[in-house]
């Protein structure tokens, strides 16, 4: 099993173009400034810190061949010339006519209803069957963007929104709005339990040190700020056990985000295949009683899906807010427990 299978949610802030030399003017305003400074402000599509590396990597030079530095000054309308790294990892995938919940599309982004099994991108395990693939079969264009214009993840079986960028200027615009926190993504979870009616967790998260396939909530060296705040929705009764429906707000991306936050704190998501190995086996063979024993209605694993997500278009720069209900299987495991729609509901705009 890969720990590639298990990424919840993780922010992707590393920007990979599309292989080419550009030119690049640099106007005489810039005259005296760094060139790492003049050319971010001549090419805002690309952050200042990936420019850095392209011009040590010697990707960038003069018309009269000459490297540049980093801390070269500008003597104005001068010319640089740029050789953009191609992306090796898309021309390694192929396209595959997977089909797809696509709830919007336009020329810059596309809003996926991912269902839950699905792998979101290629690794070791999965190489082929996942969302890159078919987003590189419905939408051709996404081959011209680092992974697909994939910008954030969802794990294997949380179903639920995600965002792909069409061009490489959109998926900058979005993974520096992921950066500033300013994407808003609401979950529904079903948890073991009872927790407090609302609560913000700020606890850092790092590798498991004892099973490298797990995050934990740790202060170790590498672990990285983590904020989830959630509230309960309903809480109703299961054989003498409490399970309570959850609305779970991403302050931050970081791995197994939410499952690492809730096990924490005493309250592990239904069927979680890592962090809750009490997995509610009487619950499934509840749901294949009454509603069939078709594959259909197996539970694949933790009870998360990404219900509601809202950011600013990166062309038009609107705010925008999309939703989606939570799947069948989702939605029968919540009426047999008796848990009723209007607890939800307001989630879905």
């Amino acid at each position: 099993m890969s720990s590639e299978d298990y990424i919840d949610e993780v922010e992707i802030t590393e920007e990979i173009p599309l292989s080419n030399e550009i030119r690049v003017i640099i106007p005489s305003q810039w005259r005296g400034d760094r060139l790492d400074k003049s050319l971010a402000a001549c090419m805002p599509q690309y952050s200042r810190s990936k420019l850095q590396s392209w011009i040590e990597a010697k990707l960038v030079r003069y018309l009269d061949g000459k490297f540049a530095q980093i801390k070269d000054q500008i003597t104005g309308e001068q010319i640089l010339l740029v050789t953009i790294p191609e992306d090796p990892q898309n021309k390694a995938f192929e396209p595959e006519n997977i089909p797809l919940e696509i709830i919007y599309s336009d020329e810059s982004i596309a809003l996926i209803n991912k269902s839950a099994g699905m792998v979101v991108h290629p690794a070791a395990g999965n190489w082929s069957g996942t969302l890159l693939n078919a987003l590189l079969y419905h939408f051709p264009e996404c081959d011209q963007v680092p992974r697909a214009g994939i910008v954030h993840r969802l794990d294997k079986d949380t179903s639920g929104l995600l965002v792909v960028a069409k061009s490489i200027i959109a998926q900058t615009n979005l993974v520096r709005q992921l950066q500033s926190r300013t994407v808003s993504r609401r979950y529904l979870a079903l948890v073991w339990g009872k927790p407090p009616m609302n609560k913000v967790i700020n606890a850092p998260i790092g590798r498991d040190p004892r099973d490298r396939l797990k995050m934990a909530v740790t202060e170790a060296q590498g672990a990285k700020e983590a904020i989830t705040s959630f509230k309960v929705l309903q809480t109703v009764h299961y054989e003498n056990k409490e399970i309570s429906l959850i609305e779970c707000k991403l302050q931050t991306g970081r791995t197994h985000q939410i499952r690492v936050h809730l096990q924490h704190l005493g309250f592990p998501l239904l069927n979680d295949p890592i962090y809750q190995l009490r997995a509610p086996l009487q619950l499934q063979k509840v749901l294949m009683d009454t509603y069939g024993t078709d594959q259909q209605n197996v539970i694949p694993g933790q009870m998360l899906h990404a219900t509601q997500l809202g950011l600013t278009h990166p062309e038009s720069g609107q705010e925008v807010k999309w939703s989606c209900p939570p799947p069948i299987l989702f939605l029968k495991l919540m009426g047999y427990l008796g848990i009723q729609e209007q607890a939800w509901q307001h989630l879905l705009v």
